[in-house]
């Protein structure tokens, strides 16, 4: 195997780079910082046939106990920055949701309050779409900068396919920018929703404790997938050192000693009880890294 390009490092523990805290170790980890050095790392990826993973903040990933044979990705320096110009920003995709809220909110900018309930950085949210409080990326995104090992390009919002948690990007492309278009509001108006987005948050979901966010989508209907799993008494239910949030019962939390397989295991329970008590499947939101799999219910 060739050596890898500068900013890559090898083994390194999944577990440090993921809310949950849990999983092997990482083949290769890569801190690219601005476009070139990203399209350089893809290009020696698939050169060497090494799969890839981009992770973010490390929310919304299981990785497996076993880790990852392959590269994974976190954009750091110029591809995290955030830039407020007239009525939007153009946002690196390392950037955090959160530093995003406050800039814009800061700048008079509307638009992105919803943000806040989400704990992942702008790429992550572009790729699948994110979305809280009935808003969405596609609802303010215009475009985005999309790396590949050949470089990278600007597609337009409407081009990306976003629907509900989904976009049509490809595994091996990364999004290492966006721009977002908003509305001029009052700053103090601004921050004040998201404070009450915030509280409303705080009032239904865990805070403090470690969890990857949203377990599973919801299914549709007049359920959703935290009201169903509570109705089919899940709440506190602990596997090892994982248990379902006596919170919120779509969220799984590392109690201290938790492994992926014990989170894992709960998945597969919650999913079992949601199939035999209201004969629905439910589908998880949670991206799986590694040799890791949720068993059909």
């Amino acid at each position: 195997m060739s050596a890898p390009p500068a900013g890559v490092e090898p083994d390194a523990p999944l577990s440090r780079c993921t809310t949950i805290g849990t999983g092997g170790p990482a083949r290769y980890l890569g801190l690219p910082t601005d476009d070139a050095q990203l399209a350089a790392m893809l290009a020696w990826a698939r050169s060497e046939g090494l799969d890839l993973a981009v992770i973010g903040l490390g929310s919304n990933l299981l990785p497996a106990d076993t880790g990852f044979d392959g590269l994974v990705l976190r954009l750091e320096g110029d591809l995290a920055r955030i830039r407020v110009e007239g009525d939007g920003a153009h946002l690196g995709g390392g950037a955090a949701l959160a530093a995003v809220v406050r800039r814009v909110g800061d700048a008079g900018l509307s638009g992105f309050e919803f943000a806040c309930a989400i704990p992942g950085t702008v790429g992550g949210a572009v790729r699948m779409n994110a979305g809280a409080y009935g808003a969405e990326i596609a609802d303010v995104l215009v475009a985005a900068t999309v790396v590949g090992p050949d470089g990278p390009r600007r597609v337009v919002a409407a081009d990306l396919g976003l629907s509900y948690r989904h976009s049509d990007l490809a595994p091996g492309e990364v999004v290492s920018g966006a721009e977002i278009r908003l509305v001029r509001d009052d700053p103090r108006a601004i921050k004040g929703r998201v404070r009450a987005m915030q509280d409303r948050r705080s009032a239904a979901q865990p805070r403090k404790a470690r969890t990857f966010g949203s377990v599973f989508k919801n299914p549709g209907g007049d359920m959703t997938s935290g009201q169903i799993l509570e109705a089919c008494g899940l709440k506190g239910h602990a596997v090892g050192g994982a248990r379902v949030s006596p919170k919120h019962a779509n969220f799984i939390e590392n109690t201290g000693s938790a492994t992926s397989a014990d989170v894992v295991a709960l998945m597969v329970e919650a999913r079992r009880r949601a199939k035999d008590q209201f004969g629905v499947v439910l589908e998880h939101e949670v991206q799986l890294l590694g040799d890791i799999a949720i068993p059909a219910p």
